[in-house]
């Protein structure tokens, strides 16, 4: 945790941002008046460190020499300017709170309010409290409440991939195939063919060669391009539910009198 005892031997330190790079340097601290804890960094910036931002030192941390803020270089560069004048007024602390996103009663002190800024009517009793209007409030509270916002992130799911392998299966095909058969044939000597019959001699040795042919099945393979795969990708939407608690204020009346007019 900052204290004023640790920030006081920071000053003339290097201011640093949420990246690591250098804003500046520390020129003032400004506390708290309630608690006199450290509240606002008057850092000095530019070439010649003729500039003068504010910074909120809620969540900076120190690092050795160094103080870490939770900011960007340029948004404490081009945040409101302000003349401090060795205080800050409550206008200029909401107009800072304002700019760095964070509420007026995250951290606001009240630091340097200018005198006499409050007027409170003559006979009035001094109203008292802590509220986000100041560290003593004007007659009335401030309701707040929480506000869910949802949104969504994208973050890597899955990965799909291609791969190809190789796989071996059989394939059975059926083929038709023609085998030559030799038929002997019979036929008579007749008027028609007694020439052919009896044109050698009449008592011989002879022999006759018919050659018998067969089919047979031929496998060749050749590869042949089928198809072509390619992932792509295709966007829907669904919709889930989510819960989370907020917290609302409440206001109620404690009124033993029962004069009080609730409209």
């Amino acid at each position: 945790m900052l204290t004023k005892d640790t920030l006081d031997t920071l000053r003339g330190a290097t201011v640093v941002d949420n990246d690591g790079d250098k804003i500046g340097t520390l020129d003032e601290i400004y506390l708290d008046d309630d608690t006199g804890q450290p509240e606002w960094a008057a850092v000095r910036t530019g070439l010649f460190g003729t500039g003068l931002s504010f910074v909120p030192l809620a969540n900076a941390e120190r690092d050795d020499d160094d103080l870490h803020v939770p900011f960007s270089k340029e948004t404490v560069k081009d945040a409101p300017r302000v003349d401090a004048d060795g205080q800050l007024s409550q206008a200029e602390e909401a107009e800072l709170y304002g700019y760095y996103g964070m509420s007026y009663g995250d951290g606001r002190s009240d630091s340097g309010l200018p005198e006499g800024e409050d007027v409170i009517a003559e006979g009035s009793p001094a109203p008292v409290g802590h509220d986000v209007s100041g560290p003593t409030t004007d007659n009335a509270m401030t309701r707040s409440e929480e506000q869910l916002r949802v949104g969504t992130e994208r973050h890597e799911a899955a990965r799909v991939r291609l791969r190809k392998y190789v796989t071996t299966e059989q394939v059975t095909k059926t083929v038709p195939v023609q085998r030559e058969h030799v038929r002997v044939e019979r036929e008579p000597v007749t008027d028609a063919n007694r020439d052919q019959a009896m044109s050698g001699p009449e008592i011989s040795e002879e022999e006759h060669e018919v050659v018998l042919t067969e089919e047979e099945p031929v496998v060749e393979k050749r590869t042949v391009p089928k198809e072509r795969v390619r992932l792509e990708k295709d966007t829907v939407t669904d919709e889930e539910t989510v819960s989370e608690d907020v917290r609302k204020e409440r206001i109620d009346v404690d009124d033993p009198s029962g004069r009080t007019n609730n409209s």
